[in-house]
């Protein structure tokens, strides 16, 4: 763990940079691999001093050197952000293969939310590969547990896909592929999931119903994704210490 700890903030750091660069090229129908990083005002390639994660952008105060352009703050965030989750994996899953799927999942949401609260879409780019990966990562480090993954994805795609059929204009196809995906990843802490992102997402509807009135808020578009993550994220980490607890208060 001494070792484990460092390493995953260091990569998650890194690996951040690239889902910057997912983010925002993905949607646009863009190559991932080039051109290379360049600013968005002058076009000017960033060079590799410049593209340290978080520290450039803080050392540059947020600007381009060339141009003076200034770059988003959502770009050390998304970082840091990565960073924190990947060290949250390790230090609750441990230094060992059960890391590998927590990780997995991280990688897969941070993307789909920032998307999907940008652009409102869930890319199939992401989800395909995303529940292939857990499933193969599920059937190398747990194959006991490969039946109670499979379940849980075809329940929570079901469940979500019932909720969209409802009431399309409230959910669309790519929350309902997310939410099998996380079915794969979280097993049967996907049910805390799903309970956590309905609860957020209806508490946030309701605030927006709030400031704007109930004619004009029912007409607010507001993206599943980013609670669907959120959900995730919560299944991921004290998801099988709720299920385990609910298990033994009332089972």
């Amino acid at each position: 763990m001494v070792l484990a700890v460092p390493l995953a903030l260091v990569l998650g750091l890194c690996v951040g940079s690239f889902l910057n660069v997912v983010v925002y090229r993905l949607p646009r129908g863009e190559s991932l691999v080039s051109p290379g990083s360049h600013c968005p005002g002058c076009g000017t390639a960033v060079a590799a001093r410049d593209n340290v994660p978080v520290f450039s952008w803080l050392l540059l105060r947020g600007r381009c050197r060339n141009c003076r352009t200034a770059i988003s703050a959502r770009y050390p965030l998304v970082e840091l952000l990565t960073a924190v989750l990947a060290v949250a994996v390790v230090l609750v899953k441990g230094a060992d293969r059960d890391a590998w799927l927590g990780l997995a999942l991280v990688l897969t949401l941070i993307p789909c939310a920032l998307i999907d609260l940008e652009h409102r879409i869930i890319p199939n780019k992401i989800t395909a590969p995303a529940a292939v990966a857990a499933i193969a990562i599920v059937a190398i480090t747990h194959t006991d547990r490969l039946p109670e993954h499979l379940i849980a994805g075809a329940a929570a795609f079901t469940f979500l896909l019932v909720a969209a059929l409802a009431y399309p204009s409230g959910m669309g196809m790519g929350d309902v592929k997310l939410a099998g995906v996380l079915g794969l990843f979280l097993g049967k802490s996907v049910a805390p999931a799903m309970l956590v992102a309905l609860l957020a997402g209806s508490l946030f509807g309701m605030a927006v119903i709030a400031r704007k009135g109930t004619k004009e808020g029912r007409k607010t578009t507001v993206p599943f994704g980013p609670f669907l993550a959120l959900g995730g994220i919560a299944g991921l980490l004290p998801g099988p210490a709720i299920i385990g607890w609910y298990v033994d208060s009332f089972m």
